[in-house]
């Protein structure tokens, strides 16, 4: 078996700097990292997992928490995106990731669960933050990260800048001349109530006043729901000329009503979705939406709680913010 030492030998350093080399340590500098990574591949090294278990009192694994109410789990680009980037950083640090949940079960003992499983640390991508199991688990001595959700200057979340995004997207649909813009939102979540008051604030900000029967809620990630609301916002006595959908997937129930109706998106009537997944990107014509950087979201996560697992108490927690980009699309026509 090929060992630490083995490598230091050939690439004549340290055995301390191999072991940092081979986590990505920032200590080691780029070119020492790529050199003895690239010795240890061709080595064909693998870590001694039980050996290093029982050195740093660690299991080098990571609990992942994602509840899916629509049943599309991982299906979903978006969140495929975040693990992507999540599992790529942890496994370069010698961590490996372990999908813990995917359905809601109401009274689960999340802290136990973890607990027995050995999780070093755990990312929590989607569940009911509020619930008493989670808040359980987040008071506990067990590293955390959230996604999209802020507990307390004591624990880190990495949020995706809803507030920016949604701007962008208000800003440009206004640009356009539309004035009567409908918004469908998901679930009352701390996401859905920034998207909410960054949407208001930028259209009063263009002295547009939106009325209450153009907001209309949905699920997210759920196009069943989206193309019920489309159709009430459309059965209005003054329809909207624009409507903003919660993600790209519920927008493709919108269009599905829009088509019932003989109304085609970027033509009779305008359209912008959230996420900016490749199959909306694919559609004729192309949805205009906002892309989320979900790797970089995942990546950060995982830095994030690394860094809190190996740091302890010197690890000082933060509230990270991603930003995207706009996917101007075909969807939004000029009136």
């Amino acid at each position: 078996m090929v060992t630490l030492k083995d490598i230091a030998k050939e690439c004549n350093v340290s055995f301390s700097t191999v072991s940092k080399a081979l986590k990505g340590d920032s200590e080691i500098s780029i070119e020492t990292q790529k050199l003895v990574q690239n010795m240890a591949k061709k080595m064909g090294y693998h870590p001694n997992l039980a050996a290093r278990t029982l050195r740093t009192k660690r299991t080098f694994d990571i609990g992942v928490i994602f509840e899916d109410k629509t049943g599309a789990g991982f299906q979903h680009q978006y969140f495929a995106t975040i693990l992507s980037g999540l599992q790529s950083v942890a496994q370069a640090k010698g961590y490996e990731i372990t999908l813990t949940s995917t359905k809601p079960v109401k009274g689960y003992d999340y802290y136990n669960h973890m607990k027995g499983r050995g999780f070093d640390g755990v990312a929590i991508l989607s569940c009911d933050f509020n619930s008493a199991e989670i808040k359980k688990l987040i008071k506990s001595e067990i590293p955390t990260v959230s996604l999209d959700f802020f507990y307390d200057k004591n624990h880190t979340a990495v949020m995706s800048n809803n507030e920016v995004g949604i701007s962008e997207l208000t800003e440009y649909v206004i640009s356009k001349g539309h004035k009567k813009i409908a918004f469908i939102h998901g679930e009352n979540t701390l996401v859905t109530q920034e998207r909410i008051e960054s949407f208001k604030k930028a259209c009063q900000a263009h002295g547009i006043t939106i009325p209450e029967d153009y907001f209309a809620e949905a699920l997210y990630n759920d196009p069943f729901t989206s193309a019920e609301a489309t159709n009430i916002l459309l059965s209005l006595p003054d329809a909207p000329t624009c409507i903003f959908y919660p993600d790209d997937y519920s927008a493709l129930g919108g269009i599905r009503e829009l088509n019932a109706r003989g109304l085609h998106p970027g033509q009779d009537i305008s359209i912008v979705g959230y996420d900016g997944i490749m199959l909306t990107s694919m559609m004729i014509p192309p949805l205009t939406t906002y892309e989320q950087n979900g790797k970089k979201i995942g990546a950060t996560i995982a830095e994030n709680l690394i860094a809190n697992i190996e740091q302890g108490e010197n690890y000082a927690p933060k509230c990270e913010l991603v930003s995207g980009r706009i996917l101007k699309g075909d969807t939004v026509n000029i009136l």
